[in-house]
């Protein structure tokens, strides 16, 4: 009885004890500095404290090596990008560590064994210049595409420089285009002209980092102001519309006026001229002399989720007068994940309960037409890449227990073959996938993946690792994770993705479920999981383990502190917590459509309810969390990790921390530091749920 009332004390006194912090003096506030000696110097005592811990344990050796090796493994299948007629990869492996941007022709790469040949070794010009190169793609010229702007990340973070790059003489062009280091985005117009967004003066970008201003530039001359919007904005992007002979037909520019609202123009001669379409919508791509858009809201007869086209010489002519033209609408279980043209032909990649089917769609007549791919039932379809001058595609099939395939497709016949195939990295002959769904706080059936050993007894004993995501409409449909199934399901252990709200399992609606004051039934829901699993005998909170990184780390923190009696392991990765400072914290300011502006009364008034780093109270038994983010990352601060950590020691709690110097908040920029992050990861579950 005793124990039901301090309980019962704990939950009435909650809010109170939460508001008080957050009218309180952060006393931790240093922390978000990010190199300053007094913050270095805390991280390093962290990391060794951390480091002792995990890697004293016998079990991390082992898990670094099989780490190691999968991500080194010379028979992967290497990540194709069409250019020049040919094939693009980037590869890394234990002796090329920084990467070689490499080409080979399309019938080689077709091979086994392709042969490639090196465009640019990135270990070599970061030895030259003393730099950590992490490399951030290409973008090259048509229709030759011999002349690419190459993207280069010192450490990792996002801000890249921009230099030209001749990929026949494997050189960078003397005196060509280049640009120092920034968060920026560039297009080709002609051979000599681009369109760029970038911080043109110091402290001309947006709140959240990002470019408001567009320029042409052109060799030789000034750059030429075409947009600005404005200082309030997320960001402003050139769009080149590209025609099937290379030549650039037109320049759309997406204004960010918040991270999900936009305003898109064609940029005309006597300035830009708005396209019109709902502020929640968003371009896909550029076919068949159409523009073709993603709605995220409804509008003008069409619902949600619907992708729609404007002819281009309609727009241009009068974009009052111009129709849209629905292509297609999904149906409640379905999602569309990623849209890419194909010459005249258009390539859906779609979500039907969670699992990935393609349509391809041709143009002709006044009319769309559809025809469906055949590949892989049950898998998650990855589309990689689409030549937009040919008919040529690539998709990649993959499960939980089903390696990865690379299918060539031809978007004219709707010929499908498999390429390659990933060879297992783990025995999956011992497991089996079930999909469950649990049923949330307000009633709400929220679906999960469930991978486990065939012989785990159902009787709660079996060690589970439960992730999470739950926003910015990005679904977590099947993957085939090899280091998961190596490390965790070999040795008996089982794992759970939670198709939580928040995500795009089902759509824009799936998404604005738990948007701002609704947050909470993204918590809910994950919790619910939980609890169904229990039901059901595949686990118990002692054997329940959660893990999330970036958004998800704001459902790890929140799960952590609202729930501490449903786990007992708690991985909490790249992760925003201080959501009443996180809009000031890096690109933070551009996600305030996602959680809200906690400047603003009414928005910080829902956000406090469950801001994590305020949430802490004394005398709780929370699980010990392992807490890891890193110095580079300039997309989440952080700040957000160093500070939860550092109240987590001051109130006297358990807990770990690591952050890595390098590699941005992917945290894999190199396959070393990516197996030393897994093997810390799963030395701390192993500890928790298996011992």
């Amino acid at each position: 009885m005793k124990l039901l009332v301090v309980a019962l004390a704990a939950l009435i006194l909650a809010p109170a004890a939460a508001h008080a912090q957050t009218n309180s003096p952060d006393p931790f506030l240093w922390l978000e500095n990010i190199d300053a000696p007094r913050s270095m110097a805390w991280v390093e005592q962290q990391n060794a404290r951390t480091a002792k811990r995990l890697e004293s344990d016998p079990r991390y050796a082992v898990f670094h090596g099989e780490a190691l090796a999968i991500f080194t493994a010379q028979d992967r299948i290497p990540d194709p990008r069409f250019r020049a007629g040919g094939i693009d990869n980037f590869w890394q492996d234990g002796q090329h560590v920084h990467g070689l941007w490499r080409h080979a022709t399309l019938a080689s790469y077709r091979m086994v064994a392709p042969q490639w040949e090196t465009l640019l070794d990135l270990d070599q010009l970061s030895k030259a210049e003393g730099k950590n190169w992490i490399w951030k793609g290409a973008t090259c010229l048509k229709p030759e595409e011999r002349l690419c702007l190459v993207r280069l990340s010192n450490g990792g973070s996002d801000a890249v420089e921009v230099r030209e790059f001749d990929t026949r003489t494997k050189a960078f062009v003397p005196n060509g285009f280049r640009f120092a280091t920034g968060k920026q985005s560039l297009a080709w117009l002609d051979s000599d002209t681009l369109i760029v967004g970038r911080e043109w003066t110091p402290g001309e970008v947006t709140q959240s980092g990002y470019a408001y201003v567009l320029k042409i530039v052109k060799r030789g001359q000034s750059p030429r102001e075409v947009f600005r919007g404005k200082p309030t904005d997320v960001s402003a992007q050139p769009i080149a519309l590209y025609g099937p002979d290379g030549r650039t037909d037109g320049i759309v520019v997406r204004r960010g006026v918040t991270f999900f609202q936009s305003e898109f123009s064609l940029l005309a001669d006597n300035g830009p001229v708005r396209i019109p379409l709902p502020l929640k919508a968003e371009y896909q791509d550029h076919v068949a002399g159409r523009l073709v858009f993603a709605l995220k809201e409804p509008w003008r007869g069409f619902k949600a989720g619907a992708l729609i086209a404007y002819d281009l010489a309609e727009l241009e002519r009068d974009p009052a007068a111009a129709r849209p033209q629905l292509i297609f609408q999904p149906r409640p279980r379905q999602a569309v994940q990623d849209v890419r043209a194909s010459k005249d032909r258009l390539i859906v990649d779609l979500l039907e309960d969670v699992k990935g089917v393609v349509d391809v769609y041709g143009f002709a007549d006044g009319r769309w037409s559809v025809r469906r791919l055949d590949l892989p039932k049950d898998a998650n379809i990855n589309l990689v890449d689409a030549a937009d001058q040919t008919h040529r595609a690539f998709v990649e099939a993959e499960g939980f227990l089903d390696p990865t395939s690379l299918w060539f497709v031809d978007t004219a016949s709707e010929e499908t073959v498999k390429l390659k195939q990933l060879p297992p990295r783990f025995d999956a002959s011992k497991d089996l996938v079930e999909q469950y769904w649990a049923t949330s706080a307000d009633g709400t059936k929220i679906p999960y993946f469930v991978i486990r050993p065939k012989a785990a007894p159902l009787n709660g004993s079996t060690p589970t690792i439960m992730y999470g995501y739950g926003g910015f409409e990005v679904a977590k449909p099947p993957i085939y994770l090899p280091e998961m199934g190596k490390i965790w399901l070999e040795r008996g252990g089982a794992y759970v993705i939670a198709n939580i709200r928040g995500g795009g399992e089902f759509g824009p609606a799936w998404h604005e479920a738990a948007l701002r004051e609704h947050r909470q039934r993204s918590f809910d829901d994950f919790a619910a999981v939980a609890r169904d699993l229990f039901k059901r005998g595949i686990t118990s909170p002692r054997r329940l383990g959660i893990y999330g990184r970036s958004n998800g780390g704001v459902l790890m923190s929140v799960s952590m502190t609202q729930h501490p009696e449903l786990w007992n392991a708690v991985v909490i990765e790249s992760p925003l917590i201080d959501m009443l400072r996180y809009n000031h914290l890096s690109a933070g300011g551009s996600w305030m459509g996602e959680y809200g502006d906690p400047d603003k009364p009414a928005d910080r008034a829902f956000i406090a309810r469950y801001s994590a780093y305020q949430y802490l109270k004394p005398g709780m038994h929370y699980p010990e969390p392992y807490i890891t983010t890193n110095t580079r990352d300039d997309r989440v601060h952080p700040g957000h990790a160093r500070k939860f950590a550092a109240r987590l020691q001051a109130m006297g709690y358990p807990y770990l921390y690591y952050e890595q110097t390098f590699g941005g908040h992917a945290n894999d920029a190199d396959p070393e530091l990516n197996a030393r992050r897994w093997a810390r990861h799963y030395t701390y579950l192993a500890e928790k749920l298996m011992d």
